[in-house]
């Protein structure tokens, strides 16, 4: 159960929830815009297992993806994880430079991986040069 929402990036100001889901291998943030889940805003408050927690975090990422991609693509789109990783957190922070996104995707950015980048022109290649534009190292959706 250590590594049960590894890979998981939560925003909470609770610091006793903070403790659980670092215990939990969840990555915890300091700003909800680069989460994949606002915690404080599913208001738990009953008890509840480690598997129900789960359960409920990984719903409310896909539900939460689904709408900005909705708002992005004005239709539903399905895209490959790390390209929707990629187009939701543009989406929700106006920005982020290829070194805070490879941070907030887990990758070390001192690392050379052409990973994001690949993932970047793939979107591109889809859905025009123009769908996420580079401005001043800055990426963004266009």
């Amino acid at each position: 159960m250590a590594y049960m929402l590894n890979g998981i990036s939560i925003y909470t100001n609770n610091d006793l929830w903070r403790k659980i889901l670092t215990d939990l291998s969840a990555t915890v943030v300091d700003d909800s815009n680069v989460a994949d889940v606002n915690f404080d805003s599913l208001n738990i408050t009953d008890q509840i297992t480690p598997i129900e927690l789960k359960a409920i975090i990984l719903n409310t990422i896909d539900e939460n993806q689904r709408d900005v991609l909705k708002k992005v693509f004005k239709k539903s789109v399905i895209l490959p994880r790390l390209q929707m990783n990629i187009v939701v957190l543009l989406f929700k922070t106006g920005g982020m430079s290829v070194n805070d996104l490879k941070n907030v995707l887990g990758y070390s950015p001192d690392i050379a991986t052409h990973t994001i980048d690949t993932a970047i022109y793939q979107l591109r290649k889809t859905y025009g040069r123009n769908f996420i534009k580079n401005e001043n190292g800055k990426y963004l959706i266009g």
